[in-house]
């Protein structure tokens, strides 16, 4: 679960809208794989930053890299 806001506003409620789901259905967090107020960090094979969210660059130069398909049995 990934909850971002661009204002610390708005990002008290997104928490709430977050984890009512959880109260609700009496879901639990494990604490050892939680962080809070991460700069960046690599989630779900994306780089999350402050200001936005990007691929993994690895990935992407791996795709831009593949050849186009030239055969109808290769695509």
């Amino acid at each position: 679960m990934l909850v971002r806001s661009l204002y610390l506003s708005d990002h008290v409620k997104n928490l709430g809208d977050a984890f009512a789901p959880l109260q609700k259905f009496k879901g639990k967090l494990n604490p050892e794989k939680s962080t809070f107020k991460v700069a960046s960090s690599m989630f779900l094979q994306y780089l999350v930053t402050q200001k936005e969210t990007e691929a993994n660059p690895s990935q992407l130069s791996a795709r831009l890299e593949m050849k186009s398909p030239t055969t109808i049995k290769e695509v």
